[in-house]
Formats: C-alpha cells, sequence, structure tokens
C-alpha cells in the first residue's frame, strides 16, 4: 500500500486535538507548580505576591492547550501539504498492512 495523498483538514483537525491534550497535561503541570511556588511563596506583608503565581497556574491550564491545539491545528495542515507535493514527485510512502 503506498500512501499517495493525505487530507490536510482531517489530518489538521487530528493533530490539533492531539496537541490540546499534550497542552492540557503540559498545562497542570505548569499549574502544579506554580501553585506549588505560589503556595512557598513570601506573603503581601513580606513584600511579595503569591497572587501573581496563582493566576499564572490558571492561565497556564487554559492557554498552553489553545496556543499547542492551534498550532498542531496548522502545522497539521501545511506538512500535509507539503507530503501531497513532494509524494506526486517521489511517489509517496510505502506501508505494509495486513
Amino acid at each position: 500500500m503506498i500512501v499517495k495523498n493525505i487530507h490536510p483538514v482531517s489530518c489538521g483537525k487530528m493533530m490539533g486535538a492531539l496537541y490540546a491534550i499534550i497542552g492540557l497535561i503540559i498545562g497542570i503541570i505548569f499549574a502544579t507548580a506554580a501553585l506549588m511556588g505560589a503556595s512557598i511563596a513570601p506573603t503581601e506583608s513580606s513584600g511579595g505576591s503569591s497572587l501573581v503565581g496563582m493566576m499564572f497556574g490558571v492561565g497556564a491550564i487554559i492557554f498552553i492547550p489553545i496556543c499547542y491545539g492551534l498550532f498542531g491545528f496548522v502545522s497539521g495542515l501545511i506538512v500535509p501539504a507539503i507530503y501531497n507535493v513532494l509524494a506526486g514527485i517521489v511517489g509517496g510512502v510505502e506501508v505494509d498492512v495486513q
């Protein structure tokens, strides 16, 4: 079997969803680190603010999955389009399936 064509929009949707999930996992890690840092940060009475760390943590859970999803979708549109052009020239990728 030879893969000669990949539909960019379907690949973009799939990569966008996958990267959004990866972004959510990374966002949770960043949020946990930020909240742990905020819990040991100096209090406002000693000149520091833990509110910034907590807001960064919550923002990471929202912002990172959205960015990863968008970048995944865009790369999922571009890469298959380039592959389709090159597959027409070179002949595609040969895959053995049962």
